[in-house]
């Protein structure tokens, strides 16, 4: 692999890793991955496709052909988020990067606020792109459905884990490695969406610290929406275990 070129702000050895988890973003990939090289030139991009059937994977390798900062991985299938970021995140550790982000790649997460996140880890170890504070939002109104699973779970996150973040169901985040490596990615239970909420209680856990920026979340511009009731229970169902085994003291050490 080619040596990182420095991140924009930030010191001049300083390394960035952007990550894609996708299924089925064939209609967004290439002018996501255009859209982050635009406002992040320096960062190295990580697409991990589960076996998209509408061929981004594909477009994925092409993009890996002609761009020497874009990676892949493929995985056999729909294995879950969870996993997709912990891979990544592996991968940010296993090669040497300095910063990693995560986004999500349908455009809800867009990357002109990439500059912002970094910016914040001058202070923190994990930087947050927020819906949930001043200067934040999301673009046009959440649905009741959708409203009411991310206030609650963000709701038992602060409750459960101990977390004093205000968004902590969105996955726009920045994250200093060298405190990623300090997390043993086998105690992640989440497969799912919940991850979001459980890797910033293992990241409390190492001792990171956390800031939050405003961002804009806007609606996706292709394909469809992955949340379901179903992951929004199991989300529930993984921070109440969590908050159990952390009143219990029964939380694994490393």
């Amino acid at each position: 692999m080619n040596p990182a070129k420095p991140v924009n702000g930030s010191s001049p050895s300083s390394r960035l890793l952007v990550s894609l988890a996708t299924y089925n973003e064939a209609e967004n990939l290439r002018p996501l991955v255009a859209s982050i090289r635009e406002f992040a030139p320096s960062a190295h991009v990580l697409v991990i496709d589960d076996n998209s059937p509408d061929g981004t994977g594909d477009i994925a390798d092409d993009l890996a052909r002609t761009m020497d900062d874009v990676h892949v991985i493929h995985r056999s299938g729909k294995l879950g988020l969870g996993t997709a970021i912990v891979a990544a995140m592996r991968f940010a550790v296993d090669k040497g990067y300095d910063v990693y982000i995560n986004l999500d790649a349908d455009f809800s997460h867009p990357p002109r606020f990439i500059p912002a996140l970094l910016a914040g880890l001058d202070r923190v170890d994990v930087m947050i792109g927020s819906r949930y504070i001043p200067g934040g939002g999301v673009e046009g109104e959440f649905d009741f459905r959708r409203k009411f699973m991310s206030t609650g779970i963000n709701m038992y996150a602060r409750l459960l884990l101990g977390l004093n973040t205000r968004d902590n169901s969105g996955s726009f985040r920045a994250y200093r490695v060298s405190k990623l490596a300090k997390i043993d990615f086998d105690w992640v239970r989440s497969r799912g969406y919940s991850f979001q909420e459980e890797i910033l209680f293992w990241c409390k856990r190492v001792g990171c610290t956390f800031g939050e920026t405003p961002i804009l979340f806007e609606n996706r511009r292709g394909g469809i929406s992955k949340l379901n009731r179903n992951e929004a229970v199991r989300a529930l169902q993984i921070m109440l275990a969590l908050g159990v085994d952390r009143a219990l003291g029964r939380l694994p050490e490393r």
